[in-house]
């Protein structure tokens, strides 16, 4: 355990705080929460992308030149 003493003019020892061991256990938890977050985002965009591909195949999002239609 590591502590940062001060030494002050009455000469009295100070500790200013206790370093305390990482708790792998909670950092762990941690990442693996940020590492699920981090698939379902990707999941989502990517869902997001294919509806928008698939939208714009089917007629247009009307956005842009209207498609060439050609007369009969």
């Amino acid at each position: 355990m590591s502590r940062t003493y001060h030494h002050y003019k009455n000469r009295d020892i100070r500790v200013r705080g206790i370093r305390r061991p990482t708790d792998l256990r909670r950092l762990s938890h941690a990442l693996i929460d940020l590492a699920q977050a981090q698939a379902e985002a990707e999941a989502e965009a990517g869902h997001n992308r294919q509806e928008d591909q698939s939208k714009a195949k089917k007629g247009g999002s009307g956005k842009g030149r209207p498609a060439k239609q050609e007369a009969a």
